[in-house]
């Protein structure tokens, strides 16, 4: 009964993270400005990977595996936002205007 449980919160945690996966996707590919497609590309990955990975911490137990998925939640915390930012500052710095409309790049 227990294992039913955890295999049904697992998989409705990997079709969350899936969902989040493939709308960040869709916004990355959709969105008009270099701007909004960074936003959607920290977005996708800051609301996809925790899902998957408390997902796969469900079905590893108590062990060392779900100690290591635990360790690669808490760097993606740290460093998606800070690669965002890394990158908007880079663009910034190269004379990337966020108010410019890039609508009708292909």
């Amino acid at each position: 009964m227990m294992e039913s449980v955890l295999d049904l919160l697992s998989w409705a945690l990997i079709v969350i993270g899936g969902a989040f996966g493939i709308i960040g996707g869709v916004g990355i590919v959709r969105l008009p400005t270099f701007f909004t497609r960074i936003h959607a590309a920290g977005m996708a990955e800051t609301m996809c990977v925790p899902p998957i990975l408390l997902a796969m911490m469900l079905q590893s137990g108590w062990s060392l595996v779900t100690f290591k998925l635990a360790v690669i939640l808490g760097f993606l915390f740290l460093t998606s936002p800070a690669a965002s930012h890394a990158l908007a500052k880079a663009a910034l710095h190269g004379g990337v205007s966020p108010h410019d409309e890039d609508i009708g790049r292909s």
